[in-house]
């Protein structure tokens, strides 16, 4: 039986206007100077509602309000970090119909500059996640291995992540950082592997207790396998002028302000052909980990990586997912500067 004519012409209809109503509330939230601003903001990074307060300098309730359009308009997005809710851009996705015109808006954002007062708040906001973050392990330096084993311990994904290592294809002689060693047995577990191996911490209290624990498991072994200690953030590599062939995040990124700032300096610290490996725990509900461990982060989704990492011109390589007991899963991604 046919299909009646004049249903697929009515159908027809419906769809046209559906797409010219999707299409006016695309202008209309584009329309306003405070959502391009907004927009601006969310380049590459989420923020909480109070925090984009803070920035822009507008009332919860007004910005709930042009947050609200941009979301009708499906120019932004929201994540839940435990009981905040976090706003990021929307993705791009292939089959949306109205693609052309978000990706063109979004292009004619990115590339004017952002006003002062806005990159001031930014900067404002990252300080006072760092200080947060950083205050945590000062206060609870001698318990965290511990704590942070109880949502991800570091033997359920060893083996995994040492078959990752066998695998990178690097120079004969390597150079290695790794970032945030803390008490974990990894770095003693890289000084067996490579022999120009560097440890970089912003905490003194857990890069000592880093340092601590290298010499009792160097005493233990009877080895002498040297490792070069650096109080700082990628910052202090970079103006140091370091370069490695490998940089390791083990369950680091969700205690850092800003991810996306941390792989635009990963891409500056890498050789040509370098590689970053991280392992960090896939997005998750759990808030508790706030108090209990310190994260910033409640993970990450698979799509915020590889955002970040195509915008700092690392190719988005090998990646593996490991689901835990008590529900959390690791995730561990292989990125290569191809620039």
């Amino acid at each position: 039986m046919s299909a009646n004519p004049q249903t697929i012409d009515i159908n027809a209809h419906l769809t046209q206007v559906g797409k010219t109503d999707e299409l006016a509330r695309v202008f209309k939230a584009l329309s306003d100077p405070l959502r391009l601003d907004i927009l601006r903001l969310l380049r590459a990074e989420s923020f909480g509602v109070l925090e984009l307060c803070r920035i822009v300098g507008v009332r919860q309730s007004a910005l709930s309000h042009h947050l609200k359009i941009l979301a009708q308009a499906g120019l932004v997005s929201t994540r839940r970090e435990g009981n905040s809710i976090f706003y990021r851009r929307a993705l791009l996705l292939t089959d949306d119909p109205l693609l052309t015109v978000r990706q063109s808006a979004f292009s004619a954002l990115d590339q004017l500059p952002l006003r002062e007062a806005l990159a001031s708040g930014i900067q404002q906001i990252h300080d006072e996640r760092s200080e947060q973050s950083l205050l945590f392990f000062e206060r609870h330096a001698e318990r965290f291995l511990e704590k942070q084993e109880l949502v991800a311990e570091y033997a359920h994904y060893r083996d995994t992540l040492h078959d990752l290592l066998d695998g990178l294809e690097l120079p004969s002689q390597p150079q290695v950082l790794e970032v945030g060693p803390g008490e974990s047995p990894l770095l003693s577990e890289l000084a067996h592997r490579f022999r120009n191996l560097t440890a970089l911490d912003n905490s003194m209290e857990m890069l000592n207790r880093a340092r601590n624990a290298m010499a009792q498991r160097l005493n233990k072994d009877d080895l002498a396998l040297p490792v070069t200690f650096i109080h700082g953030d990628t910052r202090v590599a970079l103006t140091q002028g370091l370069q490695f062939d490998l940089l390791i995040y083990n369950m680091v990124l969700h205690h850092i302000p800003s991810p996306r700032e941390t792989f635009q300096d990963c891409a500056q610290l890498l050789n040509q052909h370098g590689t970053l490996l991280l392992i960090d725990l896939s997005h998750h509900d759990q808030d508790w980990v706030r108090e209990s461990c310190g994260d910033l982060w409640l993970g990450f989704t698979e799509q915020d990586l590889d955002a970040w990492a195509e915008e700092a011109g690392l190719d988005c390589g090998q990646r593996v997912y490991l689901g835990l007991r008590n529900g959390f899963q690791v995730q561990m991604r292989i990125f290569t500067r191809i620039h």
